[in-house]
């Protein structure tokens, strides 16, 4: 791996940070709007069509997840702040390494969801992801209150993650949240 020289991610790294950032935070929205707010037999067509939208949003994320981890291992993320304590080092490092592993379950448990139900997974309207497994009600049974749980999870592991990021930026005035932001002039 090439030496970090910077302070900053790179421009390629921050853009897959940002735009992953908006197409999770929109596919967990439609996601839990059509799993609470809508009901099959009173909303009709409509929530089958949320729910597309929903997974063709979704299934991005399994491209793009698969791009920014070979970026990010091509291009290491910058240092730390020797005001962080090892602790505090440690637990960024782990929160990071669960928001890859959850932005790689949460799409695979969908397809694995979707597909066990007897749906197709669509990426963007463009194509569909091939079917891994047929029809198979007993996996259905396992994989949607998984993808359910990871789901609820992974929300309240974003919201860790804002809330690190703006503490970086307004109480310990370090270099964190523009580390992702800016570049160096």
């Amino acid at each position: 791996m090439p030496a970090v020289s910077s302070q900053y991610y790179t421009r390629t790294a921050q853009i897959l940070h940002w735009v992953m950032a908006i197409i999770f935070i929109a596919a967990w929205a439609i996601g839990f709007y059509s799993g609470n707010f809508l009901s099959y037999d009173v909303d009709g067509p409509f929530k089958g069509d949320v729910i597309t939208l929903h997974k063709n949003i979704a299934t991005t994320i399994i491209f793009l997840v698969i791009i920014r981890i070979l970026w990010r291992y091509t291009h290491p993320a910058p240092k730390l702040p020797d005001s962080m304590s090892p602790m505090m080092k440690t637990l960024a490092h782990v929160g990071h390494l669960l928001l890859y592993v959850i932005l790689v379950a949460l799409p695979v448990t969908g397809c694995l969801f979707s597909w066990s139900a007897g749906h197709p997974a669509p990426v963007l309207y463009l194509f569909e992801i091939p079917r891994l497994v047929q029809d198979n009600p007993e996996l259905l049974a396992i994989v949607k209150p998984l993808h359910i749980y990871i789901s609820w999870f992974a929300g309240l592991l974003i919201v860790g993650h804002v809330l690190a990021a703006l503490k970086h930026h307004f109480v310990d005035k370090d270099n964190i949240l523009n580390s992702m932001t800016k570049q160096p002039k």
